[in-house]
């Protein structure tokens, strides 16, 4: 975790074209972007950002994982809807907040026992989207995550299943790249 935020600062600190003295308005509406960090976990993860007002937009991510952790495969759906509100009345451009809702749903297996896991929860970002004039888009957020998940095994023993890391409070860090328009 430390060097995924060490990262993250070393982005934010060597990219001074992308900082912004005054407040701008953007002319886009639309931002599709890909989440760079969520590779790192087996994760394809797209987000669909729109603007509703200069400061306020809404956000859908969508990401499919495909990962095993302590002998678990996991594969399945995350959606993730989120209300992004701008400090500075410069959506989809600047300094951000953004509460947001989870949705996972995963088929389980390893090798005596079968299931499903759903976990739903929530938290709140805090984050910055860089736009430049050619439309690439950078957005840089972290925050807190509280989520509660439940498993039914569909064969074998469902407490063979580690699912601690979708209950209780953890962190959701990203930085996504992609196009405005």
């Amino acid at each position: 975790m430390k060097r995924i935020l060490v990262f993250l600062l070393v982005i934010v600190f060597t990219l001074p074209s992308f900082s912004q003295d005054q407040p701008k308005v953007a002319t886009e509406k639309n931002v599709l972007k890909i989440n760079t960090l969520s590779l790192i976990l087996g994760t394809g993860s797209v987000f669909y950002e729109r603007k509703f007002s200069d400061a306020m937009s809404g956000q859908l991510g969508v990401a499919y994982l495909n990962y095993k952790i302590s002998g678990t495969k996991f594969t399945g759906l995350i959606l993730t809807p989120e209300l992004r509100f701008y400090m500075k009345k410069a959506a989809i451009d600047g300094m951000y907040v953004a509460p947001y809702v989870r949705y996972q749903n995963y088929s389980l297996s390893d090798n005596s026992s079968k299931g499903t896991l759903s976990s739903i929860g929530g938290g709140a970002l805090i984050g910055r989207q860089w736009i430049k004039p050619s439309g690439f888009t950078m957005d840089l957020f972290f925050g807190g995550h509280y989520g509660s998940a439940s498993v039914k095994a569909t064969s074998g023993d469902v407490t063979t299943f580690d699912t601690k890391l979708f209950s209780g409070f953890g962190f959701r860090v990203g930085f996504a790249l992609g196009f405005a328009f």
